[in-house]
């Protein structure tokens, strides 16, 4: 009887440490893992700096952009279902009109220094990229670099600008509302040539 009592404290520790252990193992995975899921995260993303936020503030604004970029997917989702009925009614149109389109302008800003600018066009671009270039120079940025894919009928221009001086920054909204000018008047003047 003695020896059995004297035997149950000693385990009894040793279930303690054995807990403490795996508690300790399990904050550190845990940590490792809080670690690994912020560091997907661009860095300009975070509104002070990464080092500076505690682990629950950095996870709260991960959340954010893991719920902005579905957001962010299922407004593509919706313009891809709306582009291709267009595409699919157009291939049984005549070529002129499948590749006279008008011209769609989306602005995005990535970060607090660059924007990124796509304009989805036909595949007769009604609009002259140097014109797009000279809006973005004009209101304070710098293109960085410019690419051009197609798909089916559709051309996309997209661009990537940096802000010249971060302090002043750019105005995304007085820029897309020129950059819809020049389109609609790129629109208009395909539109009267084709009288």
């Amino acid at each position: 009887m003695n020896f059995s009592a004297a035997a149950s404290p000693g385990s009894a520790t040793r279930s303690k440490l054995d807990r403490k252990t795996v508690e300790r193992n399990r904050r550190i995975h845990m940590k490792g893992l809080c670690l690994r899921l912020t560091s997907l995260v661009p860095p300009h993303y975070f509104n002070p700096s990464r080092e500076l936020l505690s682990q629950q503030a950095q996870l709260d604004q991960t959340a954010a952009y893991i719920k902005e970029l579905k957001e962010r997917i299922d407004e593509l989702k919706v313009k891809k279902q709306l582009l291709t009925p267009m595409s699919s009614s157009s291939h049984t149109s005549s070529p002129a009109s499948s590749s006279f389109i008008v011209p769609v302008v989306e602005l995005r800003e990535l970060g607090s220094s660059n924007i990124e600018v796509v304009v989805v066009s036909g595949l007769a671009k009604n609009f002259r990229l140097c014109d797009v270039i000279s809006v973005l120079q004009e209101e304070g940025t710098d293109v960085i670099s410019i690419n051009v894919s197609s798909v089916g009928d559709r051309v996309f221009h997209t661009l990537h600008a940096q802000v010249k001086v971060c302090r002043v920054g750019v105005d995304i909204t007085r820029v897309w509302q020129r950059l819809q000018e020049l389109m609609s008047l790129a629109y208009l003047c395909e539109d009267a040539q084709s009288y």
